[in-house]
């Protein structure tokens, strides 16, 4: 059964491109949607180690490219849509769809436009179809933009930390890796490279997203304040506060003790020293565990969709229900209204998604500023979909 499972380098180009098309096959079939690709595909890899590294890569992007197609075409068999992802997706290695499409493999430099005007004419492709939610969509987000972004895996972004710009460009000068500032601490490289084999140990930059980095924006810490970083996940906020104020003091929670646990390294890597952590359910009642606390500011990266990283995990756009917008709203409505007995008067509440859907985000501010008397002092929808990055969603708001 292993030797169909691979393809031989060894064999010409048809018979590699038939290996590979049972190889996605079998993958797909064996892919549960329990575990995000970025854990399955590794798993999988594992069982299977007569793979090389080559048919790896390519049963990888295959497998990407055909979840990218979301809900469009769902009737075709797997065969047929993988032939259209890969060409809407353009591909570094035409063989594949030379051998099974030669049709749209001679329209590979088509632009975008033209690609789907060729496939609604003949396949009835309809991009409206690939992500049927926009009319869910927050204001601003321009729809058809948001929908050809799936078909571009987003880049690799990283935040040097300060002073260490010089240093970190000159190595990836020296490892002769493609890369463009932003900023003059944001880097942004093809995904997929391979930072930690190529600066070693160095912890001189953060993996961080080019919107998550946005939001630093909208902490403005003073001297000495006493935030509270809520959900606060793998620290992320905390480290964009400590990198916007090295003065502040820090409260660090989660519902998970596992991500609380690997913090501390993270934390030390970039000096932050002057914080503890608590495990909280931010849907229970917290009195108990926070009575005492006051708070100058409150960092709330609210769990939701994910709407906005569909990008990177192109698997959840047909795993995707509609009914989970408005339940995670609920969710929200429950976490603000427990943290926010904890925030000193006019003091700031930073509200972020990862979304792009207004339930989780304008209401989410309307909510807020009608239930709780908050006032909005600023918002944005951080267009990542501009810029091959994520799309989140921020806002402060101020408590009376």
């Amino acid at each position: 059964m292993h030797d169909t499972l691979y393809a031989n380098p060894k064999t010409n180009n048809p018979m590699r491109a038939e290996q590979y098309l049972r190889t996605f096959i079998h993958t797909l079939n064996t892919f549960e949607g329990t575990a995000p690709l970025t854990k399955f595909l590794p798993d999988f890899f594992r069982q299977h180690k007569q793979m090389g590294s080559n048919d790896r890569r390519t049963v990888s992007r295959l497998l990407y490219n055909y979840f990218r197609l979301g809900n469009a075409l769902k009737a075709l068999p797997p065969e047929q849509r993988v032939c259209l992802a890969e060409f809407l997706c353009g591909t570094v290695d035409p063989s594949f769809l030379q051998h099974f499409s030669p049709d749209l493999s001679e329209r590979l430099s088509l632009s975008m436009d033209d690609k789907i005007a060729f496939l609604k004419q003949n396949e009835g492709f309809d991009l409206d179809d690939v992500f049927p939610f926009a009319a869910h969509l927050s204001a601003g987000i321009d729809k058809e933009a948001f929908l050809k972004s799936f078909f571009a895996q987003p880049d690799l972004y990283i935040r040097i930390h300060s002073g260490k710009e010089d240093l970190i460009k000159a190595k990836l000068i020296d490892a002769n890796i493609a890369f463009w500032g932003i900023t003059t601490n944001t880097v942004v490289m093809p995904n997929g490279t391979k930072l930690d084999q190529l600066l070693g140990e160095t912890k001189d930059y953060e993996i961080q997203d080019l919107s998550s980095q946005q939001t630093a924006a909208y902490l403005k810490p003073n001297k000495y304040d006493y935030w509270w970083d809520a959900c606060a996940a793998s620290g992320g906020k905390s480290i964009l506060l400590f990198g916007e104020q090295p003065q502040v003091k820090l409260l660090v929670s989660d519902i998970r003790e596992s991500v609380l646990n690997n913090l501390d390294d993270r934390f030390e890597n970039v000096g932050l020293k002057n914080y503890h952590k608590k495990v909280i359910d931010l849907t229970q009642n917290v009195e108990q565990i926070l009575h005492h606390y006051a708070f100058d500011g409150i960092i709330l990266d609210a769990p939701c969709t994910g709407s906005g990283t569909c990008g990177r995990t192109p698997e959840m756009i047909s795993q995707f229900h509609e009914s989970k917008i408005k339940a995670f709203q609920g969710l929200q409505k429950t976490i603000a209204s427990n943290v926010l007995n904890y925030l000193k008067p006019g003091k700031p509440l930073v509200y972020i998604t990862c979304s792009v859907f207004k339930e989780e985000n304008e209401e989410m501010v309307d909510y807020l500023v009608k239930e709780h008397g908050l006032k909005l002092e600023s918002s944005q929808v951080l267009k990542g979909y501009e810029h091959k990055a994520d799309t989140m969603f921020v806002a402060r708001l101020i408590k009376h």
